[in-house]
């Protein structure tokens, strides 16, 4: 998950509010403590975290408490909206205007993942119906066009490039004529990285962006570099007119949080983060349901998301029968088959706000163990599939020989599938108890909940 170990110190003093007897003095300070604790293992500015500390105290002991909650409710309440706060609270998506040329210009720091990511945005738009092309106007780094092509050219997207030019003014200008002409809708210009001390590629950036006039400019920030990224943000952006951001290497950086915390007091909007090495491992920013995430609430927009881009068809029955945990083993198959579509089976169940909650084993289901599993499934009678608890040894050994595979394999899955159905049952409790007043994310409603739970079938 990204920022596991800030997300962990997170929930854990969340639990501890919930669980104590008393929201009282004392537990708002241990809170706080534990809040501490976290905020500054993950680089975050101590001042901050501070200001922080003071707000949520003032709050949770001060403050009216709303109708219907509970002292503990709200405090948790408190914590969400001032991590929220600290992380823009509003999400800025990309605008493409439809039936245009939009040129989007990405500039960064060497090693920031630049090119990977131009990769990364350019298949998040083509994926979403926006006609995509790519220009490499990345003329000073040995290799960047040979990267970027061989990156594009998996996703079957326009791209130009001009190995032979050192000019990287007019390779952009050439590249977005030549995307124009092919009716390109977003035309996403890479340029050489830079740091801020190197004037001549601070120049560079500068002539590019004039000869193009790009509709947006958009940041790369290292999110390994902690608290530093604020200084590299502010010499970009005092530089040319930086529109938005992306932060990448979220993923397992214990120095995310500052980044994340440091970029949005720069005053440009996060839009996107890159959390992992893989091509789909991008997505847009939102605050509020980054902040649910990492509280474990989970953040259902960007489960939304994932589930339109899969195009899952939902079956409202056995939607129901999966949240009461009656499936069979078939059932469940497919369930994880469809989880798949939408990435790794680990960040769905983050944005289920269960991820804490879920076996290891069970997140981490790789494509070869599910080949393993459906020859094992092909291997059992119809009274097996059905009703798994008659599995005994005997049953075992026979499937692994009918499947080819150890009996270990069989007896790994069927111990998978009573997790799940265990998981299944947890999840149907926690949408009846969102009926009864659960406290959500804000702007998330009860009804909303029912309808994103049923598209997991």
């Amino acid at each position: 998950m990204v920022l596991e170990k800030l997300s962990e110190g997170l929930r854990n003093a969340i639990n501890k509010i919930l669980r104590s007897n008393v929201a009282d003095k004392e537990a708002v300070e241990e809170l706080v403590k534990e809040l501490q604790r976290a905020l500054l293992t993950s680089d975050v500015n101590v001042e901050l975290v501070f200001e922080i500390s003071e707000n949520i105290k003032k709050k949770a002991l001060d403050e009216t408490l709303p109708p219907g909650i509970s002292r503990r409710e709200h405090i948790v309440k408190i914590v969400y909206d001032e991590l929220t706060n600290i992380l823009g609270r509003k999400a800025y998506p990309l605008e493409i205007k439809p039936g245009k040329s939009n040129v989007i210009m990405l500039v960064g720091i060497q090693g920031s993942g630049k090119t990977t990511t131009v990769a990364k945005l350019a298949r998040y738009l083509s994926k979403r119906g926006v006609k995509t092309g790519v220009v490499c106007a990345d003329t000073f780094r040995a290799g960047a066009y040979e990267q970027l092509y061989q990156l594009i050219n998996e996703l079957n997207v326009p791209f130009y490039g001009d190995q032979n030019s050192k000019n990287s003014v007019n390779v952009a200008k050439k590249g977005i004529e030549k995307l124009q002409k092919e009716e390109c809708e977003a035309i996403i210009v890479d340029t050489s990285g830079r740091h801020k001390e190197e004037k001549g590629l601070m120049k560079e950036m500068q002539d590019i962006a004039k000869a193009i006039l790009p509709q947006e400019i958009i940041l790369l920030i290292d999110g390994t570099l902690g608290q530093q990224a604020s200084s590299q943000a502010k010499a970009f952006k005092d530089a040319t007119n930086i529109g938005s951001i992306i932060v990448t290497k979220l993923d397992g950086s214990a120095r995310g949080g500052g980044a994340l915390s440091a970029v949005a007091a720069t005053g440009a909007p996060i839009k996107f983060i890159s959390t992992g090495e893989k091509i789909e491992d991008i997505e847009s920013f939102n605050p509020t349901g980054f902040v649910g995430r990492l509280l474990g609430m989970g953040d259902l927009q960007s489960l939304l998301d994932k589930v339109r881009e899969a195009e899952l068809k939902t079956d409202k029955n056995a939607a129901m029968a999966f949240l009461s945990g009656r499936f069979t083993l078939k059932d469940f198959y497919e369930s994880m088959e469809q989880l798949k579509k939408m990435g790794p089976i680990s960040k769905v169940f983050d944005m289920l706000g269960v991820g804490a909650k879920i076996p290891n084993d069970l997140k981490d289901v790789a494509d070869d163990k599910m080949r393993y599993w459906k020859v094992m499934l092909q291997s059992m009678t119809n009274e097996e599939l059905v009703d798994p608890k008659i599995i005994d040894r005997s049953r075992i050994i026979r499937i692994a020989r009918g499947s080819g595979t150890q009996t270990r394999d069989v007896k790994e899955l069927i111990d998978q599938y009573f997790a799940a159905k265990k998981m299944a049952k947890m999840m149907g409790k926690q949408r009846t108890r969102g009926k009864r007043g659960m406290q959500l994310p804000p702007g998330i409603s009860p009804e909303q909940i029912r309808k994103w739970k049923g598209k997991l079938a």
